[in-house]
């Protein structure tokens, strides 16, 4: 049985929240899953999905003892992802099809965006979780070195990758994303992109290039989606977004023109929406039926701390 998450804001955010003390890349020495004893737990990815083991009239689990881990044989990857209250917890990776090993009504297997839609676990395994899922898909990427090609060996328990060729250490990477709720006076600019949910809208977003600021990408992204230009930028807060590895880092600009001009390639539509049409819009009570993102997503949080308040005056000009 699965439960609706009931909390609002900062805490209904997906991945956010973990009670993962971390192996760190530069200790070497780590455990493996068959010599860490039985309070050792493993959290298994069969492809996209992540394997929970359920409980009848309560929420289900992604960390599974050893014993059950057996059943698997060998895994094509294996990682120390450090310690959860003292307890050693792994990842291991797996063909999706292998799924299949733990079949329902005991075991569940869910990606992550159904996870943290259901609720499926507690809200600190959503973010230890993402943490398996980005370090997982890291190593399946980085088999070879990017400098001569040579294989590399996984290290540090999975938090360093090495090459024997030429002695470069690889470390797992994030990839910043930044999202922004633009606003001018008592509206903010809303997209919805061709992949989106019939009638959702969302807040602007795209990765950070490199050398460029987080400042500077909120401008730039906003001008190639819509033409509207930006000034002052401020941050509001972060969430992982484990699809593959990324940190959404949610911003509030200040927009200084308002003829919008969309980029097809980039958006289906874009428009400017009132205070009073995103409420009915996150009540679900539109008149032409708009919706936004789920309270999961950090583009939520950014409308929901507009609307309610939240957001504090315009930031200074811009640098």
């Amino acid at each position: 049985m699965t439960g609706s998450p009931d909390t609002t804001g900062r805490d209904a955010l997906a991945y956010v929240a973990s009670r993962l003390v971390r192996h760190s890349a530069e200790f070497s020495g780590a455990p493996s899953l068959s010599g860490a004893g039985p309070d050792a737990r493993l959290v298994l990815m069969a492809g996209e999905a992540v394997i929970l083991r359920a409980a009848p009239a309560a929420l289900g689990t992604a960390l599974l003892t050893p014993e059950e881990a057996e059943r698997t044989g060998a895994r094509a990857v294996e990682i120390f992802l450090g310690r959860v209250e003292g307890r050693p917890v792994f990842a291991g990776a797996i063909p999706g099809d292998d799924a299949a090993l733990f079949p329902e009504p005991d075991y569940r297997a869910l990606d992550l965006r159904a996870l943290a839609a259901e609720g499926a676990v507690v809200r600190e395994e959503q973010g230890l979780v993402a943490t398996a899922k980005s370090l997982l898909a890291w190593h399946a990427r980085h088999r070879f070195c990017g400098n001569c090609g040579n294989p590399t060996t996984l290290t540090a328990g999975g938090f360093r990758r090495e090459c024997a060729g030429c002695g470069l250490h690889h470390f797992p990477r994030t990839d910043p994303v930044a999202i922004m709720l633009v606003r001018r006076g008592e509206a903010c600019l809303l997209g919805r992109g061709p992949h989106f949910k019939p009638g959702m809208y969302s807040c602007l977003a795209g990765f950070i290039e490199p050398g460029e600021t987080v400042e500077d990408a909120v401008r730039r992204e906003t001008r190639e989606e819509t033409g509207i230009a930006v000034g002052a930028v401020a941050y509001h807060a972060s969430q992982p977004w484990p699809f593959p590895a990324s940190l959404m880092l949610g911003c509030v600009a200040e927009a200084v023109s308002e003829d919008i001009r969309t980029d097809p390639d980039e958006l289906e539509d874009a428009r400017w929406f009132s205070r009073a049409e995103v409420v009915r819009m996150i009540a679900g009570d539109h008149p032409e039926g708009l919706t936004v993102p789920p309270a999961t997503a950090i583009a939520h949080l950014l409308l929901r701390d507009w609307i309610d308040g939240l957001i504090g005056p315009a930031p200074g000009p811009a640098a």
